[in-house]
């Protein structure tokens, strides 16, 4: 709740003698010097004349034979033409997008060895997204507070008044009471290009004078972690941008200062590897959650691994393309239906499903209660099974 979570947590350097390594190096660049002025021959060679001798001839190497053939097309640049851009202005995106950004302060309340009650703050981030104080940031950052106070960028504080979550995209909408908020402006995630540039602003180690920037690149888009328990996040864009603790529920910023994922993750063994919530995929959620409230979908209730070369040869199957089941939920439609563990799901309404990703599309895309057909290959028979889709659990 305080921050990403972990989901997957010396230098040295030798030293040298000043002295040894600086004497050499001047003495070398006196005689390189002194050489090509003459002055080196002046001050260590006699004076005295010698006879003039004619010259020596040097041997001349035998050049190699040009090869023959049609030289190559080299694409020059173009007179003028300047190959290596400036930077883009981060500064400029931090003065467009931090009064945006709120810190998110929470309280929650627990029991210690004599059933005492405890209270434990947390911190994490956010960015306004409606004038009128709705506030866009993690479903881990707020569940289970107690209360919740967010602080502006010019240090004003509000209680929050509600709040709404998504646990399954790790997506929450908290309201306060403000008039005329600076909010921040959502861009498209789906024209990110592995490169480029993106800046993440939020409350990182909650600490105190003002969110913290940092900058990186998108260094993968679409992928897909597992989080706690059974549950998955897709859609994410990968960043080597500095994701700390107290950054969940910030904004990753364009280079035009506008929101394209939520900061939501950090892999804990590895380094510069952060995750965020593409913005475009999300905003159907982020609707829902502010006019309706809740998120409501239809659920199989499975857990999915896309099969590949790689995964067949580990688990023995028999074929290279697929959905393997990796785990089913008690009392879920999938349970239901008959659908078991090591099953690979091929087509869902005769539609090809040949990777996790699109299995879950193919779910999202039809209605609770609607009835599916899906068709699999267990014991490398094929099978077709009847499935009445549910509605995706809500949690309190």
């Amino acid at each position: 709740m305080v921050a990403p979570s972990p989901l997957f947590s010396k230098n040295r350097s030798t030293g040298m003698n000043k002295a040894s390594r600086w004497i050499p190096l001047t003495l070398i660049l006196f005689l390189a010097l002194s050489l090509a002025s003459g002055t080196l021959a002046c001050n260590l060679l006699p004076t005295t004349p010698t006879p003039s001798q004619p010259p020596a001839e040097e041997p001349v190497a035998p050049s190699s034979p040009i090869p023959q053939g049609t030289p190559p097309n080299l694409l020059l640049p173009a007179p003028g033409s300047n190959p290596a851009p400036a930077l883009p202005s981060i500064a400029a995106v931090v003065e467009k997008a931090s009064p945006s950004v709120v810190a998110v302060h929470t309280e929650t309340v627990s029991r210690d060895v004599f059933l005492q009650p405890v209270p434990q703050e947390g911190a994490g981030s956010g960015v306004i997204i409606d004038p009128s104080g709705i506030i866009l940031t993690n479903n881990h950052v707020v569940e289970g507070a107690q209360s919740i106070k967010v602080t502006l960028a010019d240090g004003r504080t509000f209680p929050v008044i509600s709040t709404r979550r998504d646990p399954q995209t790790d997506l929450a909408i908290v309201r306060i009471q403000g008039q005329n908020l600076p909010a921040a402006r959502l861009g498209d995630s789906t024209k990110l290009r592995v490169g480029d540039w993106v800046v993440a602003i939020g409350n990182a180690l909650a600490l105190e004078g003002g969110p913290t920037v940092t900058a990186g690149i998108v260094s993968y888009l679409g992928r897909t972690i597992d989080t706690s328990g059974s549950s998955q996040l897709y859609d994410l864009i990968q960043t080597d941008a500095a994701i700390n603790p107290g950054n969940s529920g910030g904004p990753l910023l364009n280079m035009a200062g506008e929101v394209v994922g939520i900061n939501t993750a950090i892999a804990g063994t590895a380094q510069n590897i952060g995750f965020s919530i593409s913005i475009t995929p999300a905003l159907n959620v982020i609707q829902s959650l502010v006019t309706v409230g809740q998120v409501v979908r239809p659920w199989l209730g499975v857990g999915l691994l896309t099969v590949t070369p790689a995964v067949a040869s580990y688990y023995e199957l028999s074929v290279t393309e697929g959905v393997l089941i990796t785990f089913v939920e008690r009392n879920s439609p999938a349970e239901k239906a008959g659908i078991g563990v090591g099953d690979i799901i091929v087509s869902l309404n005769g539609q090809k499903t040949g990777t996790a990703d699109l299995l879950r599309k193919a779910v999202q895309s039809r209605k609770v209660g609607e009835i599916a057909s899906i068709t699999l290959l267990r014991d490398k028979a094929e099978r077709t099974l009847s499935v009445t889709l549910g509605q995706s659990p809500q949690s309190p």
